[in-house]
């Protein structure tokens, strides 16, 4: 699984939740994980999530640590379970630097502030999923929490490259387990 750090800022938008969104920006074939640090700012019009569509819940974050996650697979059920192990690896190099957090399906919370933002969903080739966590989260339209509020927003290129690898080792090692076993019956 190709794992990339963007050096520089980029904001997200929702339009980066396309499919060949990392080939076209950078040339990667296959099964990649990207990161990168910027605003979030999704509009109802660009979301994906249709119950904040419904409720009128736009998406925004003054400065977020973004995930961005494509496997060419065409099974949304696997992609929400890929999304789960994608939180789980958050929260667990989150706990691993001392930071007490809830996790509540694909959410992370401290306390009763929302930290992250995650969504998982099918295109003609492939499945993504974007993880949004937040470092400052500015005027957010939920109460949130961020990295600076942990002590960790100078950390936030060192967790996205653990959690970068974190992931891409677990998704190597379903496909080892799926390698290494003989059918019964």
């Amino acid at each position: 699984m190709h794992r990339y750090l963007f050096p520089e800022p980029l904001a997200y938008d929702g339009g980066q939740l396309a499919p060949l969104w990392i080939f076209h920006r950078l040339g990667l074939t296959g099964d990649a994980i990207v990161a990168f640090r910027g605003g979030c700012s999704v509009d109802l019009a660009s979301l994906v999530d249709q119950a904040d569509v419904r409720a009128g819940s736009p998406i925004f974050s003054e400065d977020m640590l973004h995930f961005l996650v494509e496997h060419f697979e065409n099974d949304l059920e696997k992609a929400v379970l890929r999304q789960r192990f994608l939180v789980v690896s958050i929260a667990e190099e989150l706990a691993g630097r001392g930071c007490a957090l809830r996790r509540s399906g694909d959410d992370l919370f401290l306390d009763q502030r929302k930290l992250s933002v995650s969504i998982a969903t099918i295109t003609p080739v492939s499945v993504v999923i974007h993880t949004g966590v937040n470092i400052h989260p500015g005027a957010a339209p939920v109460p949130a929490a961020g990295l600076a509020d942990l002590g960790l927003a100078r950390d936030w290129a060192a967790i996205a490259e653990a959690v970068m690898r974190a992931y891409a080792r677990e998704m190597e090692g379903v496909h080892l387990a799926r390698c290494k076993v003989r059918g019964v019956g």
